[in-house]
């Protein structure tokens, strides 16, 4: 899919109960695959200085959303220093992990509380998601027009039985979006 190019992707994550992790690994398979060799590292934020991700053009990050629309600890320790990496201008995807039965109120809120902050420090995004085949109240993860999630939405709680193939399919979106962008 990118024979012309060669792109390295640093996918950075926080993950208390190891589900943001899990995602993030099938994500760097599913892209590796995808592109024909390995262009995806794994970075967990709770052990990884966030500085490296200045290194990177294209970045994926995975956060869940805890509780009442709040923050992952490691995504929370970090928060402020983000602003002190030069984001602008590189291209960011986000997934999310929520709980839509548990917390409808707040689903993949964390998800955008990322995304707003680094489309505030100047960086492109790209891999919004259809919000269809959720059933949830809100979220600060939601585009303008309300259609789409900023990022991918998974729910390993509820709907674990449509992870793997959402991911899939969101990899190749990112891929094709990343690939039309660098043209």
């Amino acid at each position: 899919m990118c024979d012309t190019m060669r792109i390295k992707i640093g996918l950075f994550f926080g993950s208390t109960t190891c589900y943001t992790e899990m995602a993030g690994e099938k994500i760097r398979d599913n892209i590796d695959k995808l592109v024909g060799y390995p262009s995806v590292t794994l970075y967990n934020i709770a052990l990884t200085k966030i500085d490296s991700m200045s290194k990177y053009d294209f970045l994926i990050f995975g956060i869940p959303t805890w509780d009442y629309g709040e923050l992952q600890e490691d995504w929370e320790e970090q928060w402020d220093l983000i602003n002190s990496i030069h984001i602008k201008g590189k291209i960011i995807a986000v997934y999310g992990l929520g709980d839509q039965v548990g917390y409808p109120d707040w689903f993949q809120d964390a998800m955008g509380y990322l995304w707003h902050k680094v489309r505030k420090l100047g960086a492109r995004t790209i891999g919004e998601w259809p919000n269809k085949d959720y059933d949830f109240n809100n979220s600060r993860a939601l585009n303008k027009e309300k259609t789409f999630f900023v990022g991918l939405a998974l729910d390993d709680e509820n709907q674990s039985h449509t992870s793997d193939a959402s991911i899939a399919k969101w990899c190749e979106q990112i891929i094709k979006e990343y690939s039309s962008l660098k043209q």
